[in-house]
């Protein structure tokens, strides 16, 4: 389509939002776009539908049907609606959660989805204001509901605000739901055919009591109580960086018996903004940086983030010199699974059957621990449905005992279907208690970690490719990558080309096909090479990036050795990024 044909199709597109059906502020909005003479704001916000994909909704708040507002975001409910009415028309009653976190007008489009639910005579249990994700996760599972969604765009930038819709067992929607939910979504042609008419005998507002439940379930995962006791007095330094973690993070770890929480006061306020940040994301370094000076201030041993929707987790630790290092996502998740099968086997409940999960792109060191363990391990595709859906499967067949992947998702219980920053921090303030009682310091258990089972380093990489000719470039990155593999990293041979797209495994070595046993396909390139080094790639489902991941492996006899260790590892990432091009 040549760019003027394109203009008249969106400027079509945009003077049909200044009918009567839309408010006026959004009628006031898109007017503005459209006498703008700059155009492309007018082309961003029109040239396409903002898409209900598998994971919900997620974009740049604003007017426009390629934006998050009360008209797209009504669009997704209605759609999700039609179809609860249709596959669970048997029951007397349907009901759904609706949770919120911070941003800018989340407690709007929560109401908007409350009112269209309840319009449709679904009843909607609607949180009092902004708690996190994963308690949406536990009220669909308390209550028995067929349904969920939960207003939230997790890490992004302040611009955007999303839309989660789950499932009855508490996890985000997957096959064949979510493919028939997009077609129901779809087939809403017009916004005539949203019912915005609240029915309010339907609407009911949970109370705090749902957030003492969720808590006193979640102090049921202790496995070192003594410790705890022994160590109350550690010193935490936790920010929930302006989002929901303040209403529960806190209190939790208050309740699992630790006496000495220290908060960043600045970041405790609720702020959709989020004033005191570039990005209100745990996995980048700034974003810690005023809870790190809190914690030098305040001599504190760990310090502990959750982002905007409390459902991941970043963590600091002392170094051996005392100064504070950020832990990745890859060391938080060995962190927590090497101590969730060290301590089940210390206290005699490993009994055989029990199971962890990672993704495909988080770290092979996990596989490492789970086999010398006897513990099985299940991988997946990036997001954390995906390891709900293997613990739905497994449910009952096997003992769950922990799952995450590396950017910074964990899930330490079973009654819960999405990653969890609330039981994140408790484990992590729980394993810092026992690696004092053995006398070592969370920097300490890592190194030894390696030490015992392997070194290994990681590196994400995101390229950000905006708008419409962004993702054209992604996709074009994709298909070259595919067209001419990649035969080499930082001079091993490729040996394994996984293609998740096409469900193929090559093997180099071998010179055979093998086919991938997964659920469904998705657009993931993956390559080993002979000395142990992976990458894999993807376009990211909820950002303008394509994705790559690369890890190094290498072994140390000693804690002394590492340093080196990770010298080598870092200059091998470098190779390996020239291999890729990137």
């Amino acid at each position: 389509m040549t760019d003027d044909l394109l203009l008249q199709r969106v400027r079509a597109k945009a003077e049909s939002w200044l009918s009567p059906e839309y408010d006026e502020e959004t009628r006031s909005q898109v007017q503005t776009l459209l006498d703008s003479e700059n155009t492309n704001e007018l082309v961003e916000a029109f040239y396409k539908d903002l898409e209900f994909g598998t994971g919900g909704l997620r974009g740049i708040m604003g007017a426009g049907s390629n934006r998050m507002n009360r008209y797209t975001v009504g669009a997704a409910t209605q759609g999700l609606a039609n179809y609860l009415l249709k596959e669970f028309a048997c029951l007397p009653q349907i009901c759904v959660v609706v949770g919120h976190d911070c941003r800018n007008n989340s407690r709007l489009f929560a109401e908007t989805v409350a009112d269209i639910f309840s319009a449709n005579g679904i009843k909607t249990l609607l949180f009092p204001a902004l708690r996190p994700t994963p308690e949406v996760s536990y009220a669909i599972r308390r209550f028995k509901c067929q349904s969920g969604v939960m207003i939230t765009a997790s890490h992004n930038p302040k611009e955007y605000n999303g839309y989660k819709a789950y499932w009855n067992d508490g996890a985000q929607v997957i096959a064949p739901h979510d493919r028939n939910i997009i077609a129901e979504v779809n087939n809403i042609s017009s916004v005539k055919d949203i019912n915005f008419q609240k029915n309010p005998e339907l609407i009911s507002i949970l109370g705090e009591d749902l957030d003492n439940e969720y808590i006193n379930d979640l102090l049921k995962l202790t496995l070192s109580p003594e410790a705890i006791k022994r160590h109350k007095d550690l010193s935490i330094v936790y920010t929930p960086i302006h989002g929901t973690g303040g209403t529960l993070i806190p209190k939790a770890l208050s309740a699992l018996g630790f006496t000495n929480i220290i908060h960043v006061k600045e970041q405790d306020v609720i702020s959709g903004d989020f004033p005191t940040v570039v990005s209100p994301n745990p996995e980048e370094a700034s974003a810690l940086k005023m809870a790190i000076e809190r914690a030098i201030e305040t001599g504190a041993d760990i310090v502990l983030a959750s982002d905007p929707d409390a459902d991941r987790v970043g963590a600091a630790v002392r170094n051996d010199d005392g100064e504070f290092i950020l832990l990745n996502g890859n060391q938080t998740l060995l962190i927590c699974l090497y101590y969730l099968i060290t301590r089940r086997k210390e206290l005699g409940l490993l009994k055989g059957g029990e199971y962890v999960v990672k993704t495909i792109v988080s770290t092979e060191l996990v596989g490492t621990i789970a086999k010398r363990n006897h513990v099985k391990l299940y991988d997946c595709y990036t997001g954390f449905k995906w390891i709900a859906a293997i613990i739905r499967e497994k449910e009952g067949k096997e003992t769950y005992i922990g799952g995450g992947e590396e950017s910074y998702g964990f899930l330490a219980e079973d009654f819960v279907r999405d990653k969890d920053a609330v039981s994140g921090c408790m484990l992590f303030a729980e394993i810092a208690a026992w690696a004092a009682d053995r006398g070592q310091t969370l920097y300490n258990l890592i190194q030894d970690i390696y030490v015992e089972y392997g070194f290994s380093r990681e590196k994400g990489i995101s390229v950000v490719k905006h708008g419409k000719s962004g993702a054209e470039e992604i996709e074009a990155m994709m298909k070259n990558y595919r067209n001419f593999p990649i035969t080499e990293l930082a001079g091993s041979k490729v040996v394994v080309i996984n293609d998740f797209k096409k469900l193929t495994a090559l093997d180099i070595v071998e010179n055979e096909i093998l086919t991938l046993n997964m659920p469904t396909t998705s657009n993931v390139l993956q390559y080993f090479a002979e000395d142990g080094t992976k990458v894999s790639i993807r376009p990211s489902g909820t950002e303008p990036k394509i994705k790559f991941y690369i890890e190094v492996h290498s072994e140390v006899d000693s804690r002394e050795e590492i340093v080196a260790a990770r010298q080598a590892a870092e200059e091998k990432i470098d190779a390996v990024r020239k291999s890729l091009g990137i």
